[in-house]
């Protein structure tokens, strides 16, 4: 079952309170996302560090329930 942008950005906003979101859906389908994240919680941290900060808010969804998700993280300037 496809995740809706709306969860993914609840999801995502739960693990990391002052995120800037930006999503894109890759193929129409709710399937392949696209997230842009901006938050203070990568502040020196690396880009792996990062991602594993984000992919730990969705547990045991990736690659189920959301089937893919391109990441691009940022602290913020």
């Amino acid at each position: 079952m496809p995740m809706p942008a709306a969860e993914i950005e609840a999801i995502i906003r739960a693990a990391l309170p002052d995120a800037q979101i930006t999503l894109t859906d890759l193929a129409g389908d709710n399937d392949h996302w696209a997230a842009h994240v901006v938050s203070a919680a990568f502040i020196g941290k690396p880009r792996v560090a990062q991602h594993k900060l984000v992919y730990a808010a969705f547990g045991g969804r990736m690659g189920g329930e959301l089937h893919a998700l391109q990441l691009t993280t940022a602290a913020p300037n």
